[in-house]
């Protein structure tokens, strides 16, 4: 078997050189798909593996945009179509410098997985630019919006492909690219998801990827005749998707004692609490000032360039970027007591660490599964926008949690051996098969 895997991965390896992001996420669904595979030869005989690592479509275009003092820039946009074969494309854009095809085609494959486990039609892609928006006036955000989205226009549409955000990209964002996509289409549609509530929003998308992790966390906790109430919990990031998961889990009776951003993370041993929080929501969002000046006010220690991995918890939840939990810092983790991780960020565990955790069979809740809330409260979004109304924030957040609970029972039904349950075969073998059958019954597309 493990031939067979390697096989598989010279092959993509080969096709894809200089991807390590996009290697390492095709070799973790490769892994666990080819045993179920061996047992589905339609599957093998379709080649449906080689077919789904493939981009359907690879778009790359230049981005000139003059910034605030006249001077001319440019970055590149990307826009990555993976696969439609059971909706239109769906996923976010990121701006930031790291974004490259490796870490973009990474998030589109792990994005058509993720957007089939949510039960709604949607294909999956990923999109973006090396523009990072720090640093620069909203004039200059605007500016660079426009021009991006001058060549992405041709490529999007609300049956085609309907991009949200992501890392660097928040209503801000959102807004000057609708913008630019209603002026040079004339026409007023749902193609971005994550819009303002005033102009085809949908409530609870700002809070859908932290609520839905947490919701999902809670289903695991359940397994075990145990939930989140009063356990202490480490959270990176402080972003959108961390600001959300503390909110719920505060709300849920838990306590959080960290956050971060690229600079370092704070540890209140007392917990976060709902003011402290919002601290956090005025400070990164509105002032976009840096995680170590809630110090200044709040009883709390900064580490500066360090991760919050060494600090006692019950359970963790990685909401920052890729690869930021190693194999040291699991040990560490399992060491300390913890017994859960819901991924907030996309593979923001090494195959190292997954390895740690599962061999320790504590619950582990692989991104494509837990913060697929995200993705699905945009395709609610998508459903309002085609109807042409908006449902209450209480109808929103019950189709999410219930959502949630369908994601953690496919991947119980894929992924239970004996008393334990592999949450990462699960979430890609649900992932996997209702793409795939689509794509057989589609034919040679």
């Amino acid at each position: 078997m493990k031939l067979k895997i390697q096989e598989t991965m010279d092959k993509v390896i080969r096709k894809n050189p200089g991807e390590p992001e996009f290697h390492q996420a095709v070799r973790e669904v490769v892994e666990s798909l080819t045993p179920f595979i061996e047992k589905n030869p339609k599957y093998k005989e379709a080649k449906i593996i080689e077919r789904m690592v493939e981009p359907e479509r690879a778009v790359i275009f230049r981005v000139p945009w003059l910034d605030d003092k006249g001077e001319i820039r440019i970055n590149r946009g990307y826009r990555i179509q993976m696969n439609s074969a059971i909706g239109p494309y769906k996923g976010g854009i990121r701006f930031h410098p790291s974004v490259n095809l490796s870490i973009l085609k990474f998030l589109a494959f792990e994005q058509v997985l993720k957007n089939s486990l949510t039960t709604l039609p949607m294909g999956g892609a990923k999109g973006g630019s090396d523009f990072d928006p720090k640093g620069k006036t909203d004039n200059e955000v605007m500016k660079f919006c426009q021009g991006f989205m001058s060549e992405l226009f041709r490529h999007i549409g609300p049956d085609t492909d309907v991009p949200a955000g992501d890392i660097g990209v928040g209503g801000r964002e959102i807004g000057y690219m609708f913008g630019q996509y209603k002026k040079l289409k004339n026409e007023f549609t749902g193609v971005l998801t994550g819009k303002g509530l005033e102009w085809g929003g949908s409530l609870i998308r700002p809070e859908a990827t932290g609520y839905g992790c947490v919701y999902f966390v809670e289903e695991m906790m359940k397994t075990r005749g145990d939930s989140l109430k009063g356990k202490v919990c480490a959270v990176s990031g402080s972003g959108n998707v961390a600001q959300y998961t503390v909110e719920k889990l505060l709300e849920l009776g838990a306590k959080v004692v960290t956050m971060s951003d690229s600079d370092g993370f704070i540890y209140d041993k007392g917990g976060i609490d709902h003011k402290e929080l919002k601290c956090v929501l005025d400070l990164k969002n509105n002032r976009r000032g840096r995680i170590k000046e809630l110090t200044r006010e709040f009883k709390c220690e900064y580490f500066e360039k360090k991760r919050p991995w060494q600090v006692k918890c019950d359970a963790v939840f990685p909401s920052a970027t890729q690869n930021e939990i190693s194999g040291e810092d699991a040990k560490a983790l399992v060491k300390s007591g913890c017994i859960a991780i819901g991924e907030g960020a996309n593979m923001p565990t090494t195959p190292e660490g997954i390895s740690v955790f599962q061999e320790a069979r504590i619950l582990y809740a692989p991104g494509k599964a837990a913060n697929a809330g995200g993705v699905a409260t945009s395709g609610l979004e998508m459903s309002q926008n085609s109807m042409r109304l908006s449902w209450t924030r209480e109808e929103v957040d019950n189709r999410l949690h219930n959502i949630m609970i369908a994601i953690h029972e496919n991947c119980v039904r894929y992924g239970k051996e004996g008393k334990y349950i592999d949450y990462v075969k699960g979430a890609n073998i649900a992932g996997f098969t209702k793409v795939a059958d689509a794509m057989i019954a589609q034919g040679l597309v």
